[in-house]
């Protein structure tokens, strides 16, 4: 069984759509015993760091995704679901997950041409091997919705890198456990491509 983590931060449904259009059924839930038993687990979201915390904790959705991941069940998180995957978010100054070492900033961008948030398509480059991003090809683009981006305290768990004003970290990973700043399920044919290689990932990072 594969689970989306409802834990009242939004996108489930284009998720789900995207799952089922490389062949994975999966179901949501904020059944936190559901998510701790599931075959798979995905930790989508949007919004506030806050708001989020506040109900993944009330919910037991932490400890249950714990479990899963002391499990070696393949997890993958998506956008506020790698954000609140480190130890700290400045939105709100909120103490996070802490499921990899790092913290997550604001942009605070030099170029007045730019703006806040980040939101459209941008370039993503691989900089470590990963079977959920094997399919990739030099000059995919996958799309983008934040305002604040992590910073992971160890390179070796950094895989893909993009570009905007400055080089930050887009894909992380440790042992059973990857996630995206970017949105897979708004990224067409690429998204789908490493939504399809999570499917049957076994949870091993090589």
């Amino acid at each position: 069984m594969t689970v989306i983590i409802d834990y009242d931060a939004g996108n489930l449904r284009s998720v789900q759509r995207a799952c089922a259009e490389v062949g994975l059924t999966a179901r949501i839930t904020n059944d936190a015993s559901s998510v701790a038993h599931a075959d798979r687990v995905i930790f989508p979201g949007v919004g506030a760091a806050g708001s989020a915390m506040k109900s993944i904790k009330a919910s037991g959705l932490d400890v249950a995704l714990r479990h899963a991941l002391d499990a070696g069940t393949p997890v993958l998180g998506i956008c506020l679901g790698l954000q609140i995957s480190l130890d700290h978010s400045e939105e709100g100054d909120t103490p996070t997950l802490g499921l990899i070492e790092g913290r997550v900033v604001r942009f605070r961008l030099d170029d007045p041409a730019l703006k806040i948030p980040h939101m459209g398509w941008n370039q993503v480059t691989v900089v470590k091997p990963h079977p959920l991003l094997r399919k990739l090809s030099p000059g995919d683009e996958f799309y983008f919705v934040h305002g604040y981006y992590p910073q992971p305290k160890q390179n070796a768990e950094v895989y893909a890198t993009t570009e905007y004003e400055r080089t930050f970290a887009c894909a992380l990973g440790r042992a059973n456990y990857f996630a995206t700043q970017f949105h897979p399920e708004k990224s067409g044919r690429v998204g789908l491509e490493l939504l399809s290689c999570f499917a049957t990932w076994d949870g091993r990072p090589c």
